[in-house]
């Protein structure tokens, strides 16, 4: 079998690992940065939460916090306020504590959030955990089989929010919470969704008394038998307070039934658009953007959109769609005779899967507000703010059909000076520094070509991959980015030079009293960093070294 063969299969391979991974999940500042000119200090991005009455510990943000999946409204992924942590010393970073999951649980995709001496985090037990940030030692636990039916398994699939006293967050069944920040007691909780494998895999962003979330889907990777599909993609506006809805805004009309499948099998179309990522406001024009992904059935709505609405209302502002017909399910990618049947649009070549699942970034640039906003095509978007017209577009990655698996995963980041954008399986994937105004690339980094043949990765050459599935992180002076060949690295943000790498896939032994051992750095997310410390999942269903003896593990990193 030649090379272009081989990489056929493997690409094939990781797509049906993916598929089955979504479906396993599913089923079980206020004002915008602006960019730098050379020579200036970037502005730094303001917090998102708001201050709650004291006691008991902080429950209000500060600026070296990262209380929220995107750390700010802007969506900045950037924590200037990280003093601690430089190009100097960063080479000299430890492993201070790490957190290990049950060896049966799965694999985590919770961020965590940081704020004041408390870390905040999902895991795949089913558990919401609170611990001391510098030490792992317990503070409280929540168990979300307490809340809705027990016939399906809850597990946290986004990153927490923390804002006013309370801690947000949704789960794979549909279901969004709120504890109590201090005790873990449970406030309120809803359904958000009672569709067949809808869930939470949008970390929520709170502002204004309101918590903005999306709800995505795993209905086409459900096989023939479903009858495909009823899913409608939608972000939620919801009362902090009371978790009532305020407004919805569903990205695709309402499904009907379209004849029947080849095997008789009810047909609905459209549907999907699904709201995977984080979105970001504009709290001075009072607007939220945020992408979606593809149709599932039929072509109509805001697929592969980037959507601008009015934070009070909920109505559109402006649409964006990036791609001119997106409809995908499972079948399109397994492509036998009979499969092909139910991928319809397989010949056109439009079953493509290029969501905008990343989470946007808002900025400044040439004097313009700007949006921008990667693309599982491989492409970044930099659109106008207030309008929705095309600035610049660059292609990072070479567009993978029917899967997406080469392009813009979950989210970039924005230092106030340049963008740091990433790319998954891009034959070898890439670290990016792109100047905001232009999209001119300062420098790009690949996967160093020795991930796979060097520690705990060697030891699976069939598994591992030179990509990115994690989102970019950015502190003074340092990209923080993990890899699909398990290390976490820091890159200088000023040459992309790599200045320290830490091999996750190692055992330790966690504070919990369990062993743990990591994998590819997990996706859904990104390095956190605050105070000095960084925060670190590893262990990613959707690249599955074999792990039989431990469960996967969250890291924390100091000087």
């Amino acid at each position: 079998m030649g090379t272009r063969s081989i990489r056929s299969g493997r690409v094939l391979r990781s797509t049906v690992v993916v598929a089955a991974s979504c479906l396993a999940l599913l089923l079980n500042t206020p004002l915008m940065a602006n960019a730098a000119p050379p020579g200036d200090t970037p502005q730094a991005p303001e917090t998102t939460t708001e201050t709650a009455p004291g006691g008991g510990g902080r429950t209000s943000s500060f600026p070296g916090d990262w209380p929220s999946w995107q750390k700010d409204l802007s969506g900045s992924r950037s924590n200037p306020f990280e003093r601690r942590l430089t190009p100097a010393n960063v080479g000299q970073l430890k492993l201070k504590w790490a957190f290990a999951f049950p060896k049966n649980a799965g694999t985590p995709h919770s961020q965590p959030a940081v704020v004041g001496d408390t870390i905040y985090f999902g895991a795949p037990d089913g558990h919401f955990y609170a611990r001391d940030a510098r030490t792992g030692a317990a503070k409280w636990d929540f168990d979300l089989s307490t809340v809705g039916p027990a016939n399906f398994r809850a597990v946290v699939q986004d990153g927490a929010a923390v804002s006013g006293g309370k801690v947000y967050f949704g789960d794979g069944r549909g279901y969004f919470y709120a504890l109590d920040q201090r005790t873990g007691k449970l406030v309120w909780a809803r359904q958000i969704d009672t569709e067949v494998a809808a869930g939470v895999t949008s970390s929520p962003i709170v502002y204004g008394g309101r918590v903005y979330v999306g709800v995505s889907s795993g209905q086409n990777i459900m096989g023939k038998t479903f009858p495909c599909c009823t899913f409608r993609g939608h972000i939620d506006a919801l009362n902090a307070e009371t978790g009532e809805q305020v407004w919805r805004y569903y990205t695709v009309p309402e499904p009907k039934q379209n004849g029947t499948w080849p095997n008789g099998v009810p047909r609905y179309e459209p549907s999907g658009a699904g709201v995977w990522s984080t979105p970001a406001i504009d709290p001075v024009t009072r607007t939220l953007y945020v992408g979606t992904g593809q149709n599932y059935t039929g072509s109509a709505g805001d697929y592969d959109s980037i959507l601008a609405l009015d934070i009070t209302t909920g109505k559109a502002r402006w649409t964006r769609k990036m791609t001119d017909v997106d409809t995908w399910r499972i079948e399109c990618s397994a492509r036998t005779p009979e499969d092909k049947q139910y991928c319809p649009n397989l010949e056109e070549g439009t079953a493509l899967d290029f969501d905008l699942g990343a989470a946007p970034n808002l900025f400044r640039a040439g004097g313009r507000h700007l949006v921008g906003i990667g693309q599982k095509a491989g492409v970044y978007h930099v659109l106008d703010a207030r309008t929705g017209k095309i600035v610049w577009q660059r292609q990072l990655s070479e567009p993978m059909p029917s899967g997406g698996l080469s392009g813009i995963q979950w989210g970039t980041s924005f230092d106030g000076r340049r963008l740091y954008v990433s790319t998954y399986m891009g034959r070898p994937g890439t670290l990016f520094a792109i100047n905001p105004a232009d999209g001119h690339i300062i420098w790009k980094t690949p996967n160093p070509s020795d991930g796979c043949t060097t520690g705990g990765a060697a030891k699976y050459p069939t598994v591992c991959q030179l990509g990115h599935g994690p989102a970019v992180t950015t502190t003074p002076g340092l990209v923080w980015l993990g890899s699909m060949d398990g290390k976490m690295r820091a890159y200088s943000s000023r040459t992309g030079e790599v200045l320290w790498t830490y091999d996750t896939i190692t055992e330790v032994q966690g504070v919990n009293g369990l062993p743990g051992r990591g994998g590819a750095v997990s996706g859904a997310g990104g390095a956190v960093v605050s105070h000095g410390m960084v925060y670190v999942n590893s262990g990613y269903m959707f690249t599955p070294y074999p792990n039989p003896d431990h469960g996967s593990v969250l890291l924390a990193f100091g000087l």
